[in-house]
């Protein structure tokens, strides 16, 4: 053993100078002490060579002392890592969005009500006001009427009926009425004629119960009604300009079943 060596247990004496690595005169711990104090118990001392830098790949030495359990790693919040907390919403900006959503709410709600309202106005129901006489009494100027679009694609069109149709282009009245409101007399096939102030239905009377008693029918001229059309009248037979002067109309254009009238209040009716 070479004289450089140094051996840990050996005593210095008094006033000798301590080796390299030794503890430092007056008692204090030299690099050696300190570097032996620090490493965990049982963990040989390490050699030069030990403080050299890792190869690569290995993993990184475990650190000593281990940390206390619960107490949080770097990034995990606290010290100066901690996230700080979100800056709170003025009042007035939430008082915006909430008025914001409640308006945008009551748009879709007025957008979905009118969709719905188009479709059942264009393809189920839809009103219509009576401008003249030529269906009184049971129809009164100033009438309201709720017409059914959706049967006559169900169903076929019933004698004694009250329709809505388009005006028919024989039609010389007001160009300002679009539709016209009669009632169905004769069906398609049949031969219809007038006599004795009755509409014949093939040579037959036809019994009205729609009418006031003692109405007088006429100006019915004999004629077969076109397959698909249908021969309508008004109840006022003498203040009606009907199928007497226009002829026949087409199926196609009737719009719907007069299936209710619901003005007035007073003369609620359902047909």
């Amino acid at each position: 053993m070479s004289s450089d060596t140094f051996d840990s247990q050996r005593p210095v004496s008094p006033g000798a100078s301590a080796p390299a690595g030794g503890p430092a005169p007056g008692g204090a711990p030299g690099a050696e002490d300190l570097f032996l104090s620090a490493r965990p118990p049982g963990q040989p001392a390490a050699s030069p060579a030990a403080a050299s830098p890792p190869a690569p790949g290995a993993p990184p030495p475990a650190a000593w002392p281990p940390p206390l359990a619960g107490a949080p790693s770097p990034g995990e919040g606290g010290g100066a890592l901690a996230t700080a907390p979100a800056p709170a919403t003025p009042p007035g900006d939430r008082q915006r969005r909430v008025q914001l959503r409640w308006v945008l709410e009551w748009v879709a709600v007025l957008v979905v009500a009118l969709g719905v309202a188009l479709i059942v106005r264009t393809f189920v129901v839809q009103t219509f006001y009576i401008p003249s006489a030529s269906m009184e009494p049971t129809l009164m100027i100033g009438d309201r009427i709720l017409v059914d679009k959706l049967s006559y694609h169900l169903h076929d069109v019933h004698r004694g009926d009250i329709v809505v149709f388009r005006t028919p282009p024989a039609e010389q009245g007001n160009p300002e009425i679009k539709d016209l409101v009669k009632r169905v007399i004769g069906l398609p096939g049949e031969v219809i004629s007038s006599a004795g102030g009755r509409v014949l239905i093939n040579g037959k009377p036809l019994a009205e119960p729609w009418l006031v008693k003692g109405t007088v029918t006429t100006g019915i001229q004999t004629q077969k009604i076109p397959t698909g059309e249908y021969f309508v009248m008004g109840d006022n037979r003498s203040d009606s300009q009907d199928s007497r002067y226009f002829g026949p109309i087409k199926g196609s254009l009737i719009v719907g079943h007069v299936v209710l009238r619901i003005w007035p209040v007073s003369a609620i009716h359902l047909f």
